[in-house]
């Protein structure tokens, strides 16, 4: 019994962090995907979200989607590798990767518009919105692994300097989209908090995928 039980929990560490490392690949994969589309693309630079890339009719539209696609995919396998001690981080990265789907699904109008100060269509208001929700998921998985009493102390230390700065930027774009709206300002510091997000996914994976977690108890 006892070697039987061994055998499976030593299958389990490697079957998460096999998951933990292809999560690091498909992050690797899904953010040059869509940087290419967002830079090659026919958008308007620093000026527009960077969804405009996914927008019909725009000839890279296909490999931003498969590039969030692949975000997804990467939020959901990390959400899989992550211990059972850490169910409300991986919950809410399974909820971030659910609302990245829909927001590579469903694709915006041109200039991507967004309320207050432009008129927009119900699949604006969709995208945008499981947009927000999947960044604000990825957020407070952050947080969630930053105070978990059983997290590891270097996933702990990553999540927390993450949090800290992700929050105060993601406060920062929600407030210059209600007071500002679309322009420079809020173009930059979307991208900024969609660089720090993504690079936690990649730096937490490799740590997962790095790491032999004790499931034992």
């Amino acid at each position: 019994m006892v070697p039987t039980a061994s055998r499976a929990r030593a299958s389990r560490q490697v079957a998460a962090r096999v998951a933990a490392a292809t999560a690091a690949a498909c992050t690797v994969l899904g953010v040059v995907a869509v940087t290419v589309a967002v830079v090659a693309g026919p958008g308007p630079g620093l000026t527009g979200y960077v969804s405009e890339a996914g927008i019909a009719g725009s000839g890279y539209a296909p490999l931003y989607r498969a590039g969030v696609f692949a975000l997804a995919a990467a939020l959901l396998l990390l959400a899989v590798a992550l211990p059972e001690t850490l169910r409300p981080a991986a919950g809410l990265l399974a909820a971030g990767s659910l609302c990245t789907v829909l927001s590579g699904a469903v694709t915006c109008s041109e200039g991507c518009p967004l309320p207050p100060f432009e008129r927009t269509t119900v699949a604006d208001l969709v995208h945008g919105g499981a947009s927000i929700a999947a960044t604000a998921c990825v957020v407070f998985a952050m947080a969630a692994l930053a105070v978990a009493p059983r997290t590891p102390r270097r996933w702990r230390r990553l999540a927390a300097g993450a949090f800290v700065l992700a929050l105060p930027l993601a406060g920062a774009v929600a407030l210059a989209m209600l007071t500002v709206g679309r322009g420079t300002l809020v173009g930059v510091l979307e991208r900024i908090v969609l660089a720090l997000a993504a690079g936690w996914v990649l730096v937490t994976a490799i740590a997962r995928a790095s790491t032999r977690i004790d499931t034992r108890r």
